[in-house]
């Protein structure tokens, strides 16, 4: 299974690249835990446009995710992988500042994730809470395609042709529909 970072993993502030920041979204680690227990293995997919835009470096962002990995880990859920990627057009940190294949909505931090962790595509599931993660998992193949939305806030534009397969609330709203 494949998570976005912000908004799914975490509650979205903006530019969260440190622990003080960082607050868990309810329902994810009884979500994950489930999601392993039916033997998936869970992976992160996050655009990190603060490192290219100097609001925290890359190692701030590494550091999180130890951290992050930390915490799942005491839930019993292992982490197979934290796929970032650093880069934005409009950076003002001259050695991110470009477009990228890997930054959503293109599929390229899928496709690679995919690659180093023998993922089969189209039997795994994104959840993610922008329509950019719903086209990326899209355009990588990926089967199950869920929106993490608010009830009655599912996004006006953005979304066609993604063809999510499931819109849902809280992550807890996902375990029933994962076998």
């Amino acid at each position: 299974m494949l998570l976005d970072r912000d908004g799914v993993v975490n509650i979205d502030h903006g530019y969260v690249g440190h622990r003080d920041r960082f607050e868990f979204v309810d329902g994810i680690f009884p979500l994950a835990r489930h999601a392993v227990d039916r033997g998936f293995r869970i992976a992160v997919i996050t655009n990190q446009s603060g490192i290219a835009r100097g609001r925290y470096t890359e190692a701030d962002f590494l550091n999180l995710s130890g951290w992050m990995g930390d915490v799942f880990r005491s839930h019993g859920v292992e982490l197979a992988g934290v796929f970032h990627c650093p880069y934005h057009r409009d950076g003002v940190v001259e050695r991110y500042a470009r477009d990228s294949f890997w930054r959503k909505p293109n599929p390229g931090m899928i496709l690679e994730a995919a690659r180093r962790l023998d993922l089969a595509l189209a039997g795994s599931a994104f959840l993610g809470d922008q329509p950019t993660d719903m086209a990326a998992a899209l355009a990588a193949g990926v089967g199950r395609r869920i929106l993490l939305a608010e009830a009655g806030h599912v996004p006006a534009q953005g979304l066609e042709g993604t063809a999510e397969t499931l819109t849902i609330a809280r992550p807890a709203d996902l375990i029933p529909h994962l076998s």
